[in-house]
């Protein structure tokens, strides 16, 4: 899949928004991928989650994991299309952990995903949920990098659409020295795309 044919999908889904949001890193940004819109459409999904399966194929992936909430949808999609589990991982008490009867087995090669990574923060967290349980880790997929290349994941990490996209501290961010109002995505209805 080339860049502009994703960019295509995220335009034709409204999922490339424009404005002021609170991304979960806690930096502020002009634009958003919700990847909710895309993932709602399972033809795209499919899509996108095959070149992430693809690119694992001979890892021996037996596990699949993601963030929640984010990542869930690829998840599962991707453990679908592997034929392997998929499961999720929950912050309780601020950290990320195993709920819901999920567990990793001793010989398991596990394969994060995640929708979008700006920081990586979340994706770093369930990487060291797989070390805790001294399982392997067969890599790290995710659809859109927001860092342009700089978060890097150990083995491996694979994004589809790597972009430089313009982020800023919150003491330093001019949209909230113009006073655009803050829109903490998935906190309200946002329906100006780009």
């Amino acid at each position: 899949m080339e860049k502009q044919e994703i960019l295509n999908i995220f335009r034709q889904s409204k999922a490339l928004l424009e404005g002021h949001f609170l991304l979960s890193s806690g930096l502020h940004s002009p634009q958003y991928f919700q990847c909710a819109r895309v993932l709602q459409y399972p033809q795209y999904t499919e899509r996108l989650c095959s070149k992430i399966a693809d690119h694992y194929r001979h890892k021996q992936v037996s596990v699949v994991i993601a963030p929640a909430i984010g990542g869930i949808v690829i998840a599962q999609e991707v453990g679908r299309l592997l034929g392997v589990r998929s499961m999720f991982a929950e912050r309780e008490q601020g950290k990320m952990t195993l709920r819901r009867g999920f567990q990793f087995f001793a010989d398991d090669h596990v394969l994060v995903v995640e929708d979008v990574v700006t920081t990586g923060g979340s994706v770093k967290e369930v990487v060291g949920l797989v070390e805790e349980n001294d399982v392997t880790l067969a890599g790290v997929g995710y659809i859109v990098d927001r860092s342009a290349g700089k978060v890097r994941f150990n083995p491996e990490g694979f994004s589809l659409l790597t972009m430089d996209v313009i982020t800023y501290t919150p003491d330093e961010c001019p949209l909230c020295s113009r006073r655009i109002p803050l829109v903490k995505p998935g906190s309200r209805d946002i329906t100006k795309s780009i």
